[in-house]
């Protein structure tokens, strides 16, 4: 065999190799996007007639960028999925809440109404951002600014400008530039400092080992907090949506918290604690749910 000819099978076998490792990877993404959880709005939820929905984003993507698209075809990574929402659909979905005039309020403004146990009338969304990845800053925030909505935006205060989990985080100087610039329509919540991490499929701050370093994290990311924008903030948002039965008892005794979220699927009601409140996640798939409960 010629050098000629073992070059033109060595690139033969290659290009047959990289094929079968695209249409694995692929059939992987596949498997692993369809068998994802179910975000919908569960179907006694649904029939709630008053209440607020909490709506939670992440990513709000540009829909032209060819990175983006190539990364989510070829890997079936969470945060490249669930946690993703295009802007074109971000503005479909804010102009559906515009037209149907939907009332959007601050977490203050929840805060308020439940504080004295007063019936909710009627129905009302919270719009709220986890990680403050740059593009809120960018695609999300202008939108929002159109309509005039208010929003909470959760800041990991110790990893600002950092890339984690597939995701770019703004710089506090972004966050600022913005936050001030919203003339009291952000709301910013702490999301840790430094503990917004797994540790073997676990978040690090669940883990009981850690509920030392957890609290002394907490007191962290509320200083830092108070170092950038003058005060504290009275909102707590768990990293993947939930907490043990110890981190929780914590929390609840910080006196200046006043609504920790989570993850857990459902409205706000008169009935709910805000020490637990729960929020939708807004997915492709979400989405139709979240809109049939706004217009009923």
């Amino acid at each position: 065999m010629t050098k000629t000819m073992r070059k033109w099978v060595l690139s033969i076998i290659i290009v047959v190799f990289v094929g079968l490792i695209a249409v694995n990877v692929r059939k992987s993404v596949k498997f692993e996007v369809g068998t994802r959880e179910n975000y919908a709005l569960a179907s006694n939820d649904a029939k709630t007639k008053n209440g607020i929905m909490v709506l939670c984003y992440h990513r709000i993507l540009n829909d032209d960028d060819k990175m983006v698209k190539t990364v989510e075809a070829l890997t079936p990574n969470n945060q490249l999925h669930v946690y993703n929402v295009n802007v074109s659909a971000f503005r479909k979905q804010m102009r559906f809440l515009h037209q149907h005039h939907i009332r959007v309020i601050s977490t203050a403004q929840m805060v308020n109404m439940l504080k004295n146990n007063q019936p909710i009338h009627g129905k009302y969304v919270v719009l709220t951002f986890d990680d403050i990845d740059r593009t809120m800053v960018e695609n999300a925030a202008p939108v929002m600014k159109q309509y005039d909505y208010p929003f909470t935006a959760s800041i990991i205060t110790g990893s600002t400008g950092q890339y984690i989990g597939g995701e770019q985080l703004a710089t506090w100087p972004q966050i600022m530039k913005l936050y001030h610039s919203e003339n009291g329509k952000m709301e910013l919540g702490v999301h840790t400092n430094y503990m917004h991490y797994l540790v073997k499929g676990t978040p690090a701050f669940n883990l009981k080992r850690n509920y030392p370093k957890f609290t002394r994290d907490y007191a962290t990311s509320q200083r830092v907090m108070k170092e950038k924008t003058g005060h504290t903030t009275p909102i707590f948002t768990y990293p993947y949506g939930s907490g043990t039965p110890l981190v929780q008892n914590f929390l609840v005794h910080q006196f200046r918290l006043r609504v920790i979220y989570t993850l857990n699927n459902g409205i706000v009601t008169s009935e709910n604690s805000l020490r637990l409140a729960p929020r939708m996640i807004v997915t492709t798939d979400s989405w139709p749910s979240i809109a049939r409960w706004l217009e009923k």
